[in-house]
C-alpha cells in the first residue's frame, strides 16, 4: 500500500488510545504512564506520542496537566478514523489494520442487496488484524459509480478515508446485521475460521452524505479472539 491516503504514525497511535478508552481498558480519570516510558512501551519516539496525545487532548479525551501528567477523560463522542469499526479484541479494543487481498470490478452479484447506481462494483477484500491479531475478513462492495477505476496501491487502511479523500465521497451512516454463513473459500490461511466453517458475519450497508447506499459488505469475525461490539451511551 501507498502512504497518499495512509494514516500518520500518531494518528494510528491516537486511534489506538481512543479505542482503548472506549472498551475501558483505560479508565476516566486514569494517568497515564510517563510519555518517555510510555513511548518506549509502545516502540515510537517521544515526539510521535507527544502529537497524539496532542490529537486526544484536542478531541476532548485527554487532560495534559504541567507537572502532573496525562490523564483520560472517557467520553463517547469524540470524533474518530474507526468510529464505523465495531470489532475489538475479546479483551477490548485493538488497532485497526488491514491486509489487501485484492480489488477488482464486477458486475454486482445479485445476492447483494440493491445499492448504488451502476451496474458494477468494485469488489475489495481484505484481512483485518487488531493489534496484529488476524481477526475479520472483509467483502466490501463499493458502487462503480463512485469511480472507474480503484487502485489497490492508493488504498489506505481506513477505506473510509480513502473515500473522503480521493473520491469525495463521506460515508455518514451504516447499517449492520449479523447472522451466520461460511467463511469463503478465499480466506487466506492466516484467518483463524476455515474455509466452509460457519462464522458470525455482519453484513453492512454503508450510506453517502445524500442518503444514497454507497457500499455494502460482508465480514466475517472470528470469535475465538474478536467480538462485534455496539456500545449504548
Amino acid at each position: 500500500m501507498t502512504d497518499r491516503y495512509a494514516l500518520p504514525l500518531h494518528v494510528q497511535i491516537s486511534e489506538m488510545l481512543i479505542r482503548d478508552i472506549h472498551a475501558g481498558r483505560l479508565l476516566d480519570g486514569e494517568r497515564l504512564p510517563p510519555e518517555r516510558a510510555f513511548a518506549e512501551t509502545l516502540g515510537i519516539s517521544v515526539g510521535t506520542l507527544r502529537k497524539a496525545l496532542a490529537d486526544l487532548a484536542e478531541k476532548g479525551m485527554l487532560d495534559r496537566v504541567q507537572g502532573s501528567g496525562n490523564y483520560v477523560r472517557a467520553r463517547s463522542d469524540a470524533p474518530s478514523v474507526y468510529s464505523f469499526f465495531r470489532v475489538e479484541l475479546l479483551e477490548g479494543g485493538g488497532l485497526p489494520t488491514a491486509e489487501l487481498l485484492s480489488v477488482e470490478r464486477h458486475p454486482k452479484p445479485a445476492d447483494l442487496p440493491a445499492f448504488g447506481t451502476s451496474t458494477h462494483g468494485h469488489r475489495i477484500r481484505r484481512l483485518r488484524r487488531l493489534s496484529g491479531t488476524p481477526a475479520v475478513l472483509e467483502e466490501i462492495w463499493l458502487d462503480a459509480g463512485y469511480a472507474e477505476t480503484v487502485a489497490a496501491a492508493d488504498l489506505s487502511e481506513s477505506l473510509y478515508l480513502y473515500y473522503r479523500e480521493a473520491l469525495g465521497l463521506w460515508i455518514g451512516r451504516a447499517e449492520d446485521r449479523l447472522g451466520l454463513a461460511p467463511v469463503p473459500d478465499w480466506a487466506p490461511p492466516a484467518f483463524g475460521p476455515k474455509a466452509g466453517a460457519q462464522a458470525l458475519v455482519a453484513t453492512r450497508i454503508a450510506y453517502a452524505q445524500d442518503g444514497a447506499r454507497a457500499e455494502v459488505s460482508h465480514n466475517w469475525i472470528d470469535t475465538e479472539v474478536a467480538a462485534y461490539v455496539a456500545r449504548i451511551a
